[in-house]
C-alpha cells in the first residue's frame, strides 16, 4: 500500500498531468481521462481486479448522470428540430440587433435567470441552445459564450438546492437557510461581476469584428457545436402547429426537475418519449431523429463515463484523503485566526483539484474544528467554503463541463484556458465581498 505522501503527490500529478496533456492538445479528454489514473494508480501499487473495482465504482457513480445526458441531448435535440427555440433566438436577435455586447450580456442573463432551477445541465441546454446560433450567425467566438455561461452557473450554484451550500450545511450541523441568506448580496455582486466581463468581453468582440469587417472566425477556432444553428436545420423536420404542446413539455419537464418529482434521468427519458411520438409519430421518423442525434449522445456520454474511471482511481486509491489532509497540513499554526479567508481562497484549487464531496465532507470539517478554537462559528466556515464554487465548475471532475463544451463546440483545454483567469476574479470579488459584509471574519476574535 503507498504511504499517504505519495498518494499525494500521485493524486496532484495525476490532475496535472491530465490539465497539461489536454490543454497542450496532446491527448483527447477521453483517452487522457481512461489512460492517465490508471497509469498513476499502476504506480501506487494497485492492480488487477482491484483497480478494475476501483474503476468500475467510478462509471456506477456516475451512471446516472451519464443517462441523464444522453436523454437530455435527445431531448433538446429534437426541440431543435421540430423549432422550439425559433422564436426565441428571432426576439433575441431583434434585442440585441446584432451587436456583440447586447448578445453577451444577454447571454449572462439568460444563464443566470436559468440557473435558479440549480441544475448546471439544464443551464447549459438551454443557454446554448438559445444563444449559439446568434454566435454562429455573427461569427463571434463560442468560448466567451462558455466562459460567460459557466461563470454565472458558478455564482447561482450558491443556493440552497444547488448542492455545495446543502453539503457544506449538512457537514457542519448548520441549517442551510442561515447559512444561504446572507449570501445573497455576495450572490448579486457575483452576477454583477459576470454581467461587467461579458460587457468587456462583448466591447473586444465588437472590436475584433469591425477590424475583420465582420469576417467569422476561422473553422479551426470555431468547430461544428453539437447544437447545430436552428437556421440550417432541415424545414421539412420543423413542427411549427405544435409550438404550443412542445413548450408546454419543456415547462412541465423542468418544473418537474425543479421539484425533483422523479430522478433527472427518468424525467428526460419519459420527457423525450412523449416528445418524439407526437411530433414524429412514424416509426422511420424516429428512428431517423435518433441516429441523427447519435454522434452527440456518444460524444459526451463517453467522456462522462470516462470520467467515471478518473475520479474513481482518484477516490478508491485514497488520493483525495491523502491530498486534503496534506493542503491542512500546511496550514501553520500562526495562520489560524485567518482559517475563513484560507478556507475561502483554498476552496478554488481544493474544490478544482478534488470533487466537492471530498472537500466539504472531508477538509471543511478539519477546518471549522481548529476555526472554533479562534472564535470563528461554523456558520461563518460553510459560508466562506463556497466562494470557490466558479473555479470550480471548470475541474475535470464536474461532468456537466463535458456536456457545455461539447453543446458549443469548444475544446475543453480551450475553455480552461480562457475562463480560469476570468473564474478566478469572480471568486475574489465574492471575497472580498463577503469580508466587507461581515459574512465570516478576515480575522478571528480569538487567538
Amino acid at each position: 500500500m503507498a504511504s499517504d505522501t505519495l498518494l499525494t503527490v500521485l493524486g496532484f500529478g495525476m490532475v496535472v498531468t491530465f490539465m497539461t496533456l489536454i490543454m497542450l492538445k496532446r491527448l483527447s479528454p477521453l483517452v487522457a481521462l481512461t489512460l492517465i489514473p490508471i497509469v498513476f494508480a499502476l504506480v501506487a501499487g494497485f492492480g488487477g481486479k482491484e483497480l478494475g473495482d476501483m474503476m468500475l465504482a467510478g462509471i456506477t457513480k456516475l451512471a446516472p448522470t451519464g443517462i441523464m445526458l444522453m436523454f437530455a441531448i435527445l431531448y433538446f435535440g429534437l426541440m431543435i428540430d421540430v423549432g422550439l427555440f425559433d422564436p426565441v433566438v428571432r426576439r433575441i436577435v431583434q434585442v440585441v440587433d446584432g451587436d456583440p455586447v447586447k448578445i453577451l450580456v444577454g447571454t449572462a442573463v439568460l444563464a443566470t435567470v436559468v440557473s435558479l432551477d440549480g441544475d448546471g445541465s439544464t443551464t447549459y441546454m438551454i443557454t446554448v441552445a438559445s444563444m449559439l446560433p446568434l454566435y454562429r450567425r455573427i461569427g463571434m467566438d463560442p468560448l466567451k459564450l462558455t466562459c460567460v455561461t459557466i461563470l454565472a452557473g458558478g455564482v447561482m450554484n450558491l443556493t440552497p438546492w444547488g448542492g455545495p451550500l446543502a453539503r457544506a450545511a449538512s457537514a457542519l450541523h448548520v441549517e442551510p437557510g442561515e447559512v444561504f441568506m446572507p449570501m445573497i448580496p455576495v450572490m448579486a455582486i457575483g452576477v454583477l461581476g459576470v454581467i461587467a466581463l461579458a460587457y468587456i468581453l462583448g466591447k473586444h468582440e465588437r472590436a475584433r469584428l469591425a477590424a475583420t469587417g465582420g469576417a467569422r472566425l476561422p473553422e479551426s477556432a470555431v468547430p461544428a457545436g453539437l447544437i447545430e444553428p436552428t437556421d440550417t436545420a432541415d424545414a421539412a423536420l420543423k413542427r411549427p402547429r405544435l409550438l404550443w404542446f412542445n413548450a408546454l413539455l419543456t415547462i412541465g419537464l423542468l418544473a418537474g426537475l425543479v421539484f425533483a418529482v422523479l430522478p433527472l434521468s427518468i424525467m428526460f427519458m419519459i420527457g423525450f418519449a412523449i416528445a418524439i411520438l407526437v411530433n414524429y409519430p412514424r416509426l422511420e421518423d424516429q428512428r431517423a431523429r435518433i441516429a441523427g442525434h447519435a454522434r452527440n449522445v456518444i460524444a459526451v456520454v463517453s467522456l462522462i463515463f470516462a470520467a467515471g474511471i478518473f475520479t474513481g482511481i482518484l477516490g478508491e486509491t485514497g488520493m483525495v484523503e491523502a491530498m486534503s489532509n496534506s493542503l491542512l497540513a500546511l496550514i501553520p499554526p500562526q495562520a489560524g485566526p485567518f482559517l475563513a479567508p484560507i478556507v475561502a481562497l483554498a476552496s478554488l484549487p481544493l474544490t478544482f483539484f478534488i470533487s466537492n464531496d471530498a472537500f466539504y465532507f472531508g477538509v471543511l470539517p478539519v477546518a471549522a474544528n481548529a476555526a472554533h478554537a479562534y472564535g470563528i462559528a461554523p456558520l461563518e466556515m460553510a459560508r466562506a467554503s463556497l466562494i470557490g464554487q466558479p473555479v470550480h465548475l471548470l475541474s475535470p471532475l464536474v461532468p456537466s463541463t463535458y456536456l457545455l463544451v461539447g453543446l458549443a463546440g469548444v475544446e475543453f483545454g480551450d475553455h480552461q484556458k480562457f475562463t480560469l483567469k476570468w473564474a478566478t476574479v469572480i471568486c475574489v470579488l465574492m471575497l472580498v465581498a463577503s469580508l466587507g459584509l461581515g459574512l465570516f471574519p478576515f480575522f478571528g476574535a480569538q487567538g
